[in-house]
This record gives C-alpha cells, structure tokens and sequence, in this order.
C-alpha cells in the first residue's frame, strides 16, 4: 500500500510476539480485496506437485501473485493470509516450506496478519494446501 496512513500492521505490546505473522492488519481507507483460496493449479488447470508440498506452496504463491497483479497490487498490499493445509502433511516439513516462500514475497519486518488451519481434506484428494489473502489497495 502506498499510504502508511491507511494501513497499520503491528502487534500490541499486551499480545506476545508472533514469529512470521502479525497480529493486528487494520485498515482506515483504500480499497478491499478479497482472493478466493489458491491451489496448486497451472495456468492451464494441471496440478503441480502431485504429492510434493513445497512445489504446491510454490505455485499457490505464483497463483495469488497473478490475481493481486490483476488489480494493480502485490504482496505489499495483503493484510491477511488464511492457510489450510491438510493433515496428512507432517508440520515439520509444513511450516518450513511455506516460510521459504512466503517470505520470498512477504514484507517480513511488517508480515500480514495470518491463520493456519489444518484440515483433514480439502475439495479434491490431491491438494494439499489453500491459502486464500486479503489485500488494500
């Protein structure tokens, strides 16, 4: 976002530290966007990584890039992330693999405001992550 004075992202000094997140995305102007939950699909509607999360968070991310550029945004412009990621993926591997990428896109000194839900399933047996993100503009 190009005016600070829209946008305030931060974390009360009465909530603890997050790593990686921010507690606190809030909003006075500008214009909400809101991205239906990305999967791990092409351009051409082909899964990409069949059964390798890290190449799926990969192409979530590229997807949620195209849809913020749609609307003249970028990842400066979200202030909120919702990740599903079904259990079948051990967190260990999880947690690391997104913050690669995220953090590849992210402002990580003003990180969006986030939620990570782990789920049994999601539509279709060989997703096996959605995240969905609000932006302003």
């Amino acid at each position: 976002m190009t005016d600070k004075s829209s946008l305030r992202i931060f974390n009360p000094p009465t909530i603890h530290k997050p790593m990686g997140y921010s507690h606190v995305a809030e909003v006075t102007g500008g214009k909400l966007v809101y991205v239906s939950g990305q999967v791990a699909f092409d351009l051409q509607g082909n899964l990409i990584g069949r059964d390798d999360f890290a190449a799926q968070v990969r192409q979530v991310f590229a997807n949620l890039a195209a849809a913020l550029e749609a609307v003249g945004g970028d990842f400066r412009n979200v202030i909120k992330l919702n990740y599903y990621c079904v259990d079948t993926v051990d967190p260990a591997v999880a947690l690391p693999a997104i913050r690669a990428v995220r953090d590849d896109h992210l402002n990580t000194d003003a990180p969006p405001a986030s939620t990570f839900v782990v789920i049994r399933k999601l539509a279709r047996p060989e997703f096996l992550i959605e995240v969905e993100a609000v932006a302003v503009l």
